[in-house]
C-alpha cells in the first residue's frame, strides 16, 4: 500500500512539475491565424519592427481596413514602424493608383496624402482615371502638379514598384489587406480570421514576438562585447 500511494505521489510532482515548466499555449497557430514566409530575413538587434500594410486604394476591404489601422497605429510600440505596399495584381487601374502612391512616397507626401486619397475615393465617389487627375488631387498636398507627374514616370518611382511587387509575390500575397509583420510573418483576414480586430490582434502577438527576440538577441550582442573587452584587459 506504501508502495502505491508513494509511486501515485511521486507521478502527481512529476506531472505538475513538468505543467509548471511547459509554457502557456500561445493564442495562434502558424498555419492557421499565419503564416510564416520562406526565405524571410532575420531579426537583427535594435531594428524596429517593420509592419507592412499590402494594400489598394481601389479595394473596399481596405478602405473598411483603414480606421481600424489607424487606431491600431496610434497606439503602436515605439520599437515598431509602420509601411505600406500598393498591389497591381495585374489590373490597370489598381496599377494607376499604386504608382502615384510610390510618386507620392518618393516626394515625401504620402502618409499625409494616404487617408484623405480613402476619403475622396470612398466618401467623396471622387473619379480619378489617369495620372494628371491624380496629380491634381496631389497638388492639394504641396506639389507641383507637373513635378508629380514627372516623378510618377522617373527610374526611382519604376524601380521602387518593381521592387515592392516583387515583395508582394515574396510574401505570397493573394489579397488585400495582408499585413507582414518583419517580413517573416503574413496575416489577413477569412479563414480563422474573422475579424479584422482579431487580424491586429494577431500583428500584436507577432510584433511582441519579434521585439522580445530583438531583445534577447541585443542582450547577448552585449554580453559578447563585454566578454571581448574584458578578455583584452
Amino acid at each position: 500500500m506504501f508502495k502505491i500511494i508513494f509511486g501515485a505521489l511521486a507521478l502527481f510532482i512529476i506531472n505538475n512539475t513538468a505543467m509548471a515548466q511547459t509554457p502557456p499555449a500561445s493564442p495562434y497557430q502558424e498555419g492557421v491565424h499565419y503564416f510564416a514566409i520562406e526565405q524571410a530575413p532575420g531579426a537583427k538587434p535594435g531594428d524596429s519592427v517593420e509592419v507592412t500594410e499590402v494594400f489598394s486604394y481601389l479595394c473596399t476591404h481596405c478602405n473598411t481596413f483603414e480606421p481600424y489601422l489607424q487606431n491600431w497605429q496610434s497606439k503602436m510600440h515605439e520599437g515598431v514602424s509602420l509601411n505600406r505596399i500598393p498591389v497591381e495584381f495585374g489590373r490597370a487601374a489598381w496599377s494607376l493608383y499604386a504608382r502615384a502612391y510610390v510618386a507620392a512616397s518618393v516626394m515625401g507626401i504620402a502618409e499625409k496624402s494616404h487617408v484623405p486619397m480613402m476619403d475622396a475615393i470612398w466618401k467623396q465617389r471622387r473619379q480619378m482615371h489617369n495620372m494628371e487627375q491624380l496629380a491634381e488631387f496631389y497638388s492639394d498636398f504641396g506639389v507641383n502638379k507637373e513635378t508629380f507627374l514627372a516623378t510618377a514616370q522617373s527610374f526611382a518611382v519604376d524601380a521602387q514598384l518593381r521592387r515592392e511587387q516583387q515583395l508582394a509575390r515574396t510574401y505570397g500575397v493573394t489579397g488585400t489587406p495582408t499585413l507582414i509583420v518583419n517580413g517573416r510573418y503574413r496575416v489577413a483576414a477569412g479563414g480563422a480570421v474573422p475579424s479584422l480586430d482579431m487580424m491586429l490582434s494577431i500583428v500584436d502577438y507577432l510584433v511582441a514576438q519579434e521585439l522580445a527576440l530583438q531583445a534577447a538577441q541585443q542582450a547577448q550582442a552585449q554580453e559578447g562585447e563585454a566578454e571581448v573587452a574584458a578578455s583584452g584587459e
